[in-house]
């Protein structure tokens, strides 16, 4: 990869939860912004969490992996509304779970030279909503988290 293709790349995040809170797991998509080849994907499971705070620990490890790279434009791609529009500014933080989240991820965000925050549909963001859905189940095959009932 050029350093070029190094310095832009997109980033599909997704969190879910099997109950809410509940079972959750992570999914991040990292692609060169000019073209469609993945430079790495990962899939976590997070133990029980909300929705809301899987998909923000899947935002704070997409930027992390982002920063290794050496990234300086990322596009962020994330079919949470609540997240998007947190971090645009258009929506207030009122969960007290999420401050510290929000917090981190403002200050991760402040590392590269340009961010921009897509809400986009949950077609849009298929892979990293299928690895998010494969941690929650690699997670309670696991024994790491207890099945939904």
């Amino acid at each position: 990869m050029s350093s070029e293709d190094n310095n832009r790349l997109t980033l599909f995040i997704d969190g879910a939860s099997s109950g809410n809170p509940g079972p959750s797991g992570i999914g991040v998509v990292i692609k060169r912004l000019t073209e469609d080849t993945i430079v790495k994907k990962e899939s976590k499971s997070i133990g029980n969490a909300t929705n809301n705070i899987a998909e923000y620990q899947a935002l704070l490890l997409g930027l992390r992996e982002a920063h290794k790279l050496g990234v300086k434009e990322l596009v962020i791609n994330t079919d949470s509304q609540l997240l998007a529009r947190q971090l645009n500014g258009y929506y207030k933080i009122k969960s007290p779970n999420l401050v510290s989240l929000y917090n981190e991820a403002k200050r991760l965000i402040s590392a590269f030279h340009r961010v921009v925050i897509n809400e986009v549909r949950r077609e849009g963001n298929e892979e990293a909503d299928r690895l998010a859905k494969l941690a929650i189940k690699e997670g309670i095959r696991a024994g790491q988290m207890v099945a939904p009932t």
